[in-house]
């Protein structure tokens, strides 16, 4: 085999000797294939699972954890809740509809692979400014493509967020997250076991689409063309809608011993790591795999990334009874394989071994990187000013919520069925669900974490587990490499703070292209226990409610949505302390379950004067306010109390004996409560000191519902 054809697979010189150390001689043209899908930064993790155990995964209802294709934790009375967040970002900048489309799918079946029936489906989006005509056809088609595969199947989409910046211009984001609720007493784990048993592939037949993508497109920088086009797969979700049930009936029956996703790498990836975590070996026999091209060749066959396809072990007994499951579902399946004793994985055509390979070699076998990571010495991103330094007050506000990463997304969440399962507690528009990860990747990553906990706190709900998604530019490059180390190591500290474990995740890498990587983004994914969806707050004021901001919040321009309209975005975020925001996060989540407050929301961009303007919006209430107990608490100016970001800041509303208890409960937790307003009126009147503004709520309403794509 030419020397070279490894490099075109995307294995350097040194690790194709490896693979050759490891052998014992050269490897073949299907082993060749395996290897470097395995092998690639999108199944390995080779420049990251270093850093990963930094990262807290342990307790005391965590069940499934990193490892498992998805994660899970235990929420009582024999029921457990499954979750786990992945990206589709290289597919989705090359065709964006079956990127999107796809990515749903796949996360929908890491889920139902655990035989959690999936409930909701969260999303988050990134893409270049909505001025760009690209970006606009990006975000079109990929809110086309989440919304045609939720909807199809049936899982609704119930939250998200949508962020509009430049570095994402070539190199769009787009991570998905499913929720999906099982009987801890059916879980499956995705381990084979048990030589003799038969391996079955269930499903879609096998075609060439996305053949090569973790590899070609998942494991490398984009270039400016199409070209890798035809490595995109085709997504069918009534075809998995068929898969879904037909897995979840087989489960609920018990005779699935082990359950795997056919995602990135497919039938290698999925047959590998079933053996790995079972410590055995899995014989297959590509003539039996149900295809729908002629003249696949083997290696086309073993990594073809063709959707709507699991892998399942069953005991020899029990075939006949799942044939029959499947046929009941119309969903394909063939016994394409056994388990063996042999800790190898063995591929045969016309009854020749065509492929030979231990298991141990294609899962641990690859080599670690250690990063080298270095700070840069300069602000790596352009800034472009939209808003005059000098726009009073009442401009800086409608401004910023008109901003695309302020207003709302409800074109976005009408494409998208939110109450398709009656198991939604608040639709999309009325959730909480952004997290602006600022300049300072250690600082942003922190605040990613805290933002989730807040959200869940304005519910009422108390954090079990996290799920995370690292997207990242190519950490081959020093200062990718420090964003990258010190992202892990603010979610790592910010976790260990709340006692939060980290039960999965993902890694997206080599997001860039010519014009340079992404902004560093790791998106975070909570769930949590909310004993009663009655007493759950919404973020709309009541008239003559009083009006209270809770917690550290310690506003500052640096990094702010503000700052980056006026083009001032530079490195530097403030820091907050873990302990004070995990006190208000316990202080606000006890007064939402005791229904001391019927309105809570968590400060975030556009700062506490957008956060008052969209709880006066969503109330169809105004609002007075003074800010000035803030600035003299903080000791900031006034423009930064009305316009500032920073974590641990809610806004919170109630009657006034109810805030005035909440707020000597906050002095004895040494919490800060601070009361700063009333409902009422048409206006949204906030002064803080030198600052003042005055904006009609119509005019507030307009602005924050004025984003279109189009």
């Amino acid at each position: 085999m030419s020397q070279a054809r490894h490099r075109e697979l995307g294995l350097t010189d040194a690790e194709y000797e490896r693979i050759r150390v490891l052998l014992e001689r050269d490897p073949n043209e299907v082993e060749l294939a395996m290897f470097s899908l395995l092998w690639s930064e999108h199944c390995a993790y080779k420049h990251s699972r270093k850093l990963l155990r930094r990262l807290p995964t342990e307790g005391a209802r965590v069940l499934m954890g990193p490892g498992e294709n998805a994660g899970a934790v235990d929420i009582g009375a024999g029921h457990s809740i499954a979750f786990k967040v992945e990206s589709h970002n290289h597919p989705s900048a090359v065709e964006p509809f079956q990127g999107a489309a796809t990515g749903v799918g796949g996360i929908l079946r890491d889920v139902f692979a655990l035989g959690a029936r999936p409930i909701a489906v969260l999303d988050s989006l990134r893409f270049g400014e909505l001025s760009s005509e690209r970006s606009r056809y990006l975000l079109d088609r990929v809110v086309a493509g989440i919304g045609h595969y939720g909807n199809s199947i049936g899982v609704p989409t119930v939250g998200g967020e949508i962020y509009f910046e430049g570095p994402y211009e070539q190199n769009c984001l787009v991570n998905a997250m499913c929720v999906g609720l099982a009987r801890v007493d059916r879980m499956v784990r995705s381990a084979a076991a048990g030589p003799g048993n038969v391996v079955m592939l269930l499903g879609a037949a096998t075609g060439r689409d996305g053949i090569g993508g973790a590899s070609v497109l998942a494991s490398a920088e984009l270039a400016e063309g199409h070209e890798k086009r035809p490595s995109v797969q085709i997504g069918d979700p009534f075809e998995e809608k068929k898969l879904m049930e037909c897995c979840l009936e087989l489960v609920d029956r018990g005779v699935l011993l082990a359950l795997q996703d056919l995602g990135a790498a497919g039938l290698t990836s999925s047959s590998a790591e079933m053996a790995s975590a079972g410590g055995v070996g899995i014989d297959l026999d590509v003539d039996r795999v149900p295809l729908r091209e002629s003249n696949m060749e083997p290696f086309e066959i073993m990594i073809s990334e063709s959707q709507e396809r699991m892998l399942a072990v069953v005991d020899p007994s029990r075939i006949d009874e799942a044939m029959a499951v499947c046929e009941r579902w119309q969903t394909g399946a063939a016994a394409i394989g056994e388990v063996t004793a042999t800790g190898r994985i063995r591929v045969m055509r016309d009854d020749a071994v065509v492929g030979d390979v231990p298991v141990s070699a294609l899962i641990d076998g690859c080599p670690l990187y250690d990063l080298e990571p270095e700070q840069p010495a300069d602000w790596l991103y352009g800034n472009e000013v939209s808003l005059d330094r000098a726009a009073d007050p009442d401009v800086v506000l409608t401004a910023l919520l008109a901003s695309p990463n302020v207003a709302s997304k409800r074109f976005a969440f009408e494409q998208y069925d939110s109450i398709v399962q009656s198991r939604t507690v608040r639709r999309p528009e009325a959730a909480d669900a952004a997290v602006r990860v600022a300049c300072d990747p250690y600082r942003g990553a922190v605040e990613a974490v805290l933002e989730c906990a807040q959200n869940l706190a304005c519910v009422g709900a108390e954090p079990l587990g996290l799920t995370n998604c690292l997207n990242f530019g190519n950490p081959e490059k020093p200062y990718v490499a420090w964003q990258l180390d010190r992202s892990v190591q603010g979610l790592a500290d910010a976790c260990a703070a709340l006692e939060v474990p980290v039960v999965g995740g993902n890694v997206s890498l080599y997001n860039e292209s010519e014009s340079g990587p992404i902004y560093p983004t790791p998106v975070v994914g909570m769930v949590g226990e909310l004993p009663d969806p009655a007493r759950a707050a919404g973020i709309a004021l009541r008239d003559g409610d009083a009006i209270a901001l809770v917690g550290p919040f310690a506003p500052s321009p640096a990094g702010s949505e503000l700052a980056k309209l006026r083009g001032d975005l530079a490195n530097g975020v403030p820091g907050v302390s873990l302990a004070a925001v995990r006190a208000a996060i316990e202080l606000v989540r006890d007064a939402v379950r005791a229904g001391t407050v019927s309105c809570a929301h968590d400060v975030s961009d556009g700062g506490l004067a957008c956060a008052l303007a969209e709880c006066a919006i969503t109330g169809g209430v105004g609002l007075r306010a003074d800010l000035d107990p803030l600035v003299e608490l903080r000791g900031a100016s006034g423009e930064a109390c009305l316009f500032g970001e920073g974590s641990g800041g809610f806004v919170v509303a109630g009657a006034h004996a109810e805030l005035n208890a909440l707020a000597a409960d906050g002095r004895e937790r040494g919490v800060d409560v601070v009361l700063i307003g009333e409902a009422g009126s048409d206006r949204v009147d906030i002064s803080a000191a030198e600052a003042e503004l005055s904006v009609s709520l119509r005019a507030a309403e307009q602005a924050w519902r004025s984003l279109s794509p189009s």
